[in-house]
């Protein structure tokens, strides 16, 4: 009898290290040990022990406090995915960043989560929003996860996701375009758009800013163009 991949059990170990970077991520703070061991529902010393291992990689880092934060070397892995959309859409993300004045990012699905893939900040503005890659959270919420939604059959969308939404997202599939406010973080806006790629993961571009009075029609139409830039580039 040969072994299959499914046949093996989980690793505890490394699904609770992953699950220290997701919280870490999740904080956009450093955390303790202490933290962490409570999030993860575990006793220090086993936190401890998987935040020295994450550390001797890069994963980590321990400030001078002693809490933790995420690594530099997250951001080499983090470029290592598919790099050709990311070399693609960069510049397209600065350019509209900096015409718009806001934090400009890219999204895609992961399962039942939106995650921000790159994210760039207007050179020139006189205070962004910050939005981390690898920031994530589920995709029925905020403009992102709406606009990705937009573009898939109601079939596949994940069990979870509130009635309520679903207004919201026929919406943006009629105008090509999603809003929201206030819904992943308090007072925070956000316009999305969907990256439609052939044969890639579901994606989207986003802006998220503060109390700015640029209508989202304008924003829409600006993503719009960064999104086209993004589909030539690719040769889409």
């Amino acid at each position: 009898m040969t072994d299959t991949p499914t046949a093996a059990p989980a690793s505890q170990t490394l699904s609770r290290g992953i699950r220290i970077l997701e919280e870490l991520a999740d904080a956009r703070v450093p955390l303790a040990v202490d933290d962490l061991a409570r999030r993860l529902g575990v006793h220090r010393s086993i936190a401890y022990r998987l935040l020295r291992t994450l550390d001797d990689h890069g994963l980590v880092m321990r400030e001078t406090d002693g809490r933790y934060a995420l690594g530099a070397r997250l951001a080499a892995l983090a470029m290592a995915a598919v790099p050709d959309l990311q070399a693609a859409s960069v510049p397209e993300l600065n350019a509209a960043a900096d015409e718009l004045g806001m934090t400009c990012f890219l999204a895609v699905l992961d399962h039942e989560e939106c995650v921000t893939l790159a994210s760039v900040e207007p050179r020139h503005a006189v205070a962004s929003v910050a939005q981390r890659p690898g920031a994530r959270h589920p995709v029925w919420a905020g403009a992102p996860g709406k606009a990705l939604l937009s573009i898939m059959p109601d079939s596949e969308w994940p069990a979870a996701v509130p009635a309520r939404v679903a207004k919201d997202v026929a919406e943006a599939r009629e105008r090509g375009w999603a809003t929201s406010h206030d819904e992943v973080i308090p007072t925070l806006k956000s316009v999305s758009v969907p990256l439609r790629l052939r044969g890639r993961r579901r994606a989207a571009i986003a802006v998220v800013y503060v109390g700015e009075s640029t209508a989202p029609e304008r924003i829409a139409r600006r993503l719009r163009d960064a999104a086209d830039a993004i589909r030539d580039a690719l040769g889409e």
